[in-house]
């Protein structure tokens, strides 16, 4: 974690200064290439061996600049993501997220999920607080994460919580995971699903893209189904293509990293990092807005 804070204090300290004239400008946006990206990076993070990093794309941001997607590691941790906003000068960037802006600011992304995410779920159907969590099982955060969740909904029952498939690209399994984990909630038992989830984030570290399979069908049969019959489901087209409509709604809530948790369409990044009592008075401010 402390490593982790580092890489955004130097990336807060390298990249904020004098951005206000460069917005000023009204300018067609100018990708940069992956060359300068690099160099980018390389000047940096160069200076320490143990740090490596992957550009993942390059686009046209929904805020009118220009955006560049990384992943950074350092030795023997997983890859942090990171959006860099380059100003239309080219030569000044934003690290971080975009947060909305507005008199009721979480309104659009609580609508989108309102509507869109319709993953497995727990709780009240009519609860004033929903918590859509996107999460990858081969993300040694989102595991880390499952424990906070059972805490929570266990003190706040009133809650409705729903769980979406968002597998990122990096990881060579997990949108296999998503897949086995999808089909599992097709079977129309609830209680299978969460047992399956719970025991796939357990088995984490043992499973690996050429056992994934076997292991995945295992813990299906461990979960009270007919594992061979969730396998055949997983590997065919249409579930593939549930698993990409789950991203695509994550993409369209600029999710960017697993696990990401949005309280009626505030987006919290990960649970474990709030304290309990801030939680709650999230919750009961959440629990009373429109009311």
């Amino acid at each position: 974690m402390r490593n982790r804070v580092g890489l955004v204090l130097i990336f807060t300290l390298i990249c904020v200064g004098a951005l206000i004239p460069a917005f000023s400008q009204v300018r067609p946006v100018l990708l940069p290439t992956e060359d300068t990206v690099n160099g980018f990076m390389k000047y940096t993070f160069g200076y320490d061996p143990g740090t490596t990093w992957k550009i993942i794309k390059i686009q046209t941001s929904p805020y009118g600049l220009a955006e560049a997607d990384v992943t950074v590691a350092q030795k023997d941790q997983a890859p942090n993501f990171y959006r860099l906003l380059i100003a239309p000068d080219g030569t000044h960037v934003i690290v971080g997220d975009v947060i909305p802006f507005g008199e009721k600011p979480y309104a659009p992304a609580r609508k989108l999920l309102d509507e869109g995410a319709k993953g497995p779920s727990k709780g009240p159907a009519a609860a004033a607080v929903t918590i859509v969590e996107f999460s990858d099982f081969q993300c040694p955060h989102c595991k880390e994460a499952q424990p906070a969740i059972d805490k929570l909904l266990a003190g706040h029952p009133d809650i409705k919580f729903v769980f979406q498939n968002f597998p990122l690209a990096m990881h060579d399994w997990a949108r296999k995971a998503a897949s086995y984990a999808d089909c599992v909630a097709q079977a129309g038992k609830p209680t299978a699903f969460w047992k399956f989830s719970g025991d796939v984030f357990e088995a984490q570290a043992q499973i690996t893209a050429s056992n994934a399979d076997e292991k995945l069908t295992a813990i299906a049969d461990g979960a009270g189904l007919k594992g061979a019959d969730i396998a055949t489901c997983a590997a065919s087209p249409a579930t593939d293509g549930h698993v990409q409509k789950s991203i695509d709604l994550g993409n369209s809530a600029e999710v960017t990293s697993t696990p990401t948790f949005f309280i009626n369409g505030r987006k919290v990044g990960n649970l474990t990092g709030v304290p309990d009592n801030v939680m709650t008075e999230i919750l009961d401010f959440h629990s009373k807005e429109g009311k």
